[in-house]
């Protein structure tokens, strides 16, 4: 179903169905935002990737995550792929809105969204559910 990597930087790691699954926590700031685009950059390698960034867990982020996400997309797009941010409620779409981003993402609510329709709702739920 799915391959998990646990990392002590706030930054966890799965493929789901195809889907690069970053789950990432913490404070996103000029400190951690660079291990952050390091690994979105190696997510992104290859055709067509399918890369889901999973702020839900996030709380804080200034504009050098905000930059490190602007960068994953590019990366992403140019290679024919999707890049979508799961951001749950709160503050995140609304950072994201305040620095005119919102449209520039796919943004979903839960994982189950972000990730492709042929998934098993049960599994989804478990999957949403999983500690971080």
């Amino acid at each position: 179903m799915c391959d998990r990597g646990r990392h002590e930087d706030g930054l966890r790691e799965q493929t789901v169905d195809g889907a690069l699954v970053l789950e990432v926590s913490g404070e996103v700031d000029v400190v951690t935002a660079p291990l952050l685009a390091t690994r979105l950059e190696a997510l992104a390698v290859g055709p067509h990737p399918h890369v889901v960034v999973d702020l839900r867990n996030v709380t804080f982020m200034d504009c050098s995550g905000l930059s490190a996400l602007c960068r994953a997309r590019r990366l992403v797009t140019e290679r024919d792929g999707r890049l979508s941010l799961v951001t749950g409620g709160g503050w995140m779409p609304r950072l994201l809105r305040l620095a005119n981003l919102a449209r520039a993402f796919d943004l979903h609510n839960d994982l189950a969204g972000a990730l492709p329709l042929s998934r098993d709702p049960e599994s989804l739920r478990e999957l949403d559910e999983a500690p971080s």
